[in-house]
């Protein structure tokens, strides 16, 4: 892991609207083991047309908070190491047996069956414009037809994906397909990295990869089938994760988290 890094939380409206918004930003400083949590302004969208709430470990919307460890809403979302399956766990998100928490996060997304929430990391720019990023497919469980849902069973680590974008999807009306090149569409890319990959394949289409990574069998959860890695260019002009949506909330002082009290 490189000095810092940075994550964020995203909700999911599940009982209406089944849309996605990025709510939180965790920043981890590596060289003085400290961790920051702040709300970002897609808290208030959420709250303003779903009714989100703050959490409990972080109350208040306009308090930042600071722990010198992992804070246990997202420590809590990592397989424990001592676990006698963490070693294939670790397999699974196609990273190396040192892998830490926070690198885990950014693959593993955190998912859990008893809430509403996943973790994703900022994408990165390259000097020139280039990106790469990884995630898991969305929707393919319950939204792609019967024909697709077989040929899925059927793909192979390194295998070439086609990425479009879709103007009517019927949840969040644009999404961002992945496609086999034999034109099954399998499922999304997750939508609240919506705006990054689409500015990419607005500005250069031609430059623009997709293969999956990795295949997760039975009894790897649904959620975590298919590892997908894109990668692209964005313009010269765009700064990734910036948009409104993406700014820090106005705070007073921050909140020190006592995790031993």
């Amino acid at each position: 892991m490189t000095n810092s890094k940075t994550l964020f939380l995203a909700w999911q409206d599940k009982a209406l609207t089944r849309k996605w918004f990025p709510v939180g930003q965790l920043d981890v400083l590596k060289s003085s083991s400290l961790y920051h949590f702040r709300y970002i302004r897609g808290a208030e969208e959420a709250q303003k047309q779903t009714g989100f709430l703050p959490l409990c470990d972080f109350p208040d919307f306009y308090r930042s908070y600071e722990s010198s460890e992992l804070f246990p809403l997202f420590k809590n979302r990592v397989l424990a190491p001592a676990r006698p399956d963490f070693q294939a766990y670790l397999k699974q998100l196609n990273l190396s047996e040192h892998a830490d928490p926070v690198e885990i996060l950014s693959v593993d997304g955190g998912y859990r069956a008893t809430d509403s929430f996943e973790v994703f990391p900022k994408i990165e720019r390259g000097e020139d414009g280039a990106f790469r990023c990884r995630f898991f497919l969305h929707g393919w469980q319950q939204h792609v037809n019967e024909s697709a849902q077989q040929r899925l069973k059927t793909l192979k680590p390194d295998e070439k994906l086609y990425v479009t974008i879709e103007l009517t999807n019927p949840a969040t009306q644009l999404a961002v397909q992945i496609q086999t090149e034999d034109y099954h569409m399998i499922g999304w890319a997750p939508s609240y990295l919506l705006d990054e990959l689409v500015q990419a394949l607005a500005a250069a289409p031609g430059d623009y990869k997709a293969k999956v990574v990795r295949i997760n069998e039975v009894p790897a959860p649904s959620k975590q089938r298919v590892l997908v890695e894109l990668s692209g260019h964005w313009p010269a002009n765009y700064a990734p994760m910036t948009t409104q949506k993406f700014q820090p909330l106005k705070e007073s002082s921050p909140v020190y988290f006592n995790q031993s009290a």
